[in-house]
């Protein structure tokens, strides 16, 4: 298994926000999870990027535990709330700068990334002036176009009306087939299924199913 939580458990002013959580997931595959507002999903997302600290269990990603000499997983792509952007500069010059930091990507693969989510890399537009659903799109190019081995997205579908989210869908789709690890995250079950190989339900922070959609 490619990440493991092993009795995670969160707690914030003696709420218990995340109960004993234990999950597998594997590369190769999409794993929904779904749970209404406060049920601990966007927790849950941030325990598997390292954003957070357990107060009770673990994280492994490939058998290494997070937190005891690997903070975050070693190849890992997150959209998790409101994605945040340098709102003077265009949505490319926004994705040019993060790739920057890992040379991993080049304007290339910036531009076709754009384009698949229906996004226009030359268009001068700055982030300021973006529509939710735009500034959504471009969150979900970032976490996605340096192809990393764990892509996690919280509500990606927010804001997004039917062709971006079937754009989303095929964006993942392909991930998968690259043998990425994707997990997303929705209080809309239909539009789980539709995409994910396995749903976890989540409520009051403890994993109530799991079942297989395919």
């Amino acid at each position: 298994m490619y990440l493991e939580m092993e009795n995670a458990t969160k707690i914030i002013d003696k709420k218990i926000i995340l109960n004993s959580v234990s999950i597998a997931m594997e590369r190769g595959k999409i794993y929904g999870i779904k749970g209404k507002n406060g049920s601990g999903k966007t927790m849950l997302i941030k325990s598997m990027c390292g954003l957070i600290h357990l107060n009770q269990g673990e994280v492994r990603i490939n058998g290494k535990a997070l937190g005891k000499g690997q903070e975050f997983p070693p190849s890992v792509g997150a959209l998790i709330e409101n994605p945040g952007f340098i709102e003077n500069y265009s949505g490319y010059k926004n994705l040019e700068l993060l790739a920057s930091i890992q040379n991993i990507i080049g304007e290339n693969e910036i531009r076709s990334m754009m384009e698949k989510m229906g996004l226009d890399p030359f268009e001068k537009k700055k982030v300021k002036k973006y529509s939710l659903g735009m500034k959504q799109k471009l969150g979900i190019v970032a976490a996605v176009m340096e192809h990393p081995e764990l892509i996690l997205l919280d509500e990606p579908t927010n804001a997004l009306d039917m062709e971006s989210v079937g754009r989303l869908n095929e964006l993942l789709e392909a991930e998968k087939k690259r043998n990425a690890l994707v997990v997303i995250s929705s209080h809309d079950l239909e539009e789980l299924e539709m995409i994910a190989d396995n749903v976890f339900v989540i409520e009051n922070g403890k994993i109530m199913k799991e079942y297989e959609t395919k």
